[in-house]
């Protein structure tokens, strides 16, 4: 492959990838050293160097170190398809309850969905399946003062008598306090170091976002519909969102380079709302 027209790192990245997948180097196999694939490609060890950081970044190589060449990796797991909050949740929040420091943060227009998910992992710290050593949980929610986007009446608001918001306060006030309540006692029946904190948004969030550990994004779109619901001896009818059926998208940095950005610009984003525009939130 020698020639004027040399081949560049992503050129070789493109050709090792697709030995890769079609099965000509196969998981656990040793790829070339850098020198062999520098003398077949007929470039700089630079460029393999190069080449091979590629398909590190994308999952592909394991076991990279100057001593000795990369082995193939193994396939990451086959992922689930999306499924609806209240059935993907909880699988997902226990087993980032297995690490020894656990840290969730989460955007959501209620806690409804967090609070009744993560009673399987507090299951499991009961049963003494898991030990975590601290659990930090930051929570972001609409704050109370704002107009939301929805709820709302489907004849529209009618002054500052908005039952519809009510009804939304209370149940963000005590769903939150549940699952605070819930997190928090496992510090006096565990020992666990748990913290769990809340910061009031500015705007209704379009979206469910849950960061798991950092490691892991999970995505869901609020899609609203028209709804009645008997709240305090009358009829609400409102156009909400139903939270608990919305589907969740799996975004995980060990699934390679696209995923690994959706993940930490999700935590930038999370973070920067955190230290920025959000308020302390009170559950009153």
């Amino acid at each position: 492959m020698n020639g004027s027209s040399r081949l560049s790192a992503q050129e070789i990245a493109d050709i090792l990838r697709e030995r890769i997948r079609g099965g000509e180097l196969k998981a656990g196999d040793r790829l070339p050293t850098q020198a062999e694939l520098a003398e077949e490609f007929g470039v700089e060890r630079g460029t393999v160097r190069q080449a091979l950081r590629a398909l590190q970044d994308d999952g592909l190589l394991s076991n990279v170190s100057k001593g000795s060449p990369p082995r193939i990796a193994a396939p990451a797991p086959a992922r689930e398809e999306p499924q609806p909050t209240m059935v993907g949740l909880a699988p997902r929040l226990t087993e980032a309850f297995s690490t020894p420091r656990v840290r969730i943060d989460a955007v959501c227009l209620t806690a409804e969905s967090f609070m009744l998910a993560v009673g399987e992992p507090v299951r499991h710290i009961h049963e003494g399946r898991l030990r975590p050593e601290a659990i930090d949980v930051r929570i972001l929610l609409p704050s109370r003062r704002i107009n939301l986007a929805f709820p709302v009446p489907v004849d529209g608001r009618d002054g500052d008598e908005d039952p519809v918001h009510k009804r939304w306060l209370a149940q963000r006030n005590s769903q939150a306090r549940v699952l605070q309540h819930n997190l928090q006692a496992l510090r006096a029946t565990h020992g666990v170091d748990v913290h769990v904190t809340f910061r009031a948004l500015p705007f209704t969030p379009p979206v469910k976002l849950y960061l798991l550990n950092g490691e892991e994004a999970l995505l869901g779109y609020y899609m609203l519909t028209r709804r009645e619901e008997e709240w305090e001896s009358q009829t609400l009818e409102m156009y909400d969102a139903l939270g608990s059926a919305s589907l969740l998208f799996s975004f995980a940095k060990r699934a390679g380079r696209r995923d690994l950005a959706f993940v930490e610009e999700s935590q930038k984003w999370f973070d920067a709302l955190w230290e920025t525009i959000t308020t302390d939130l009170t559950l009153s």
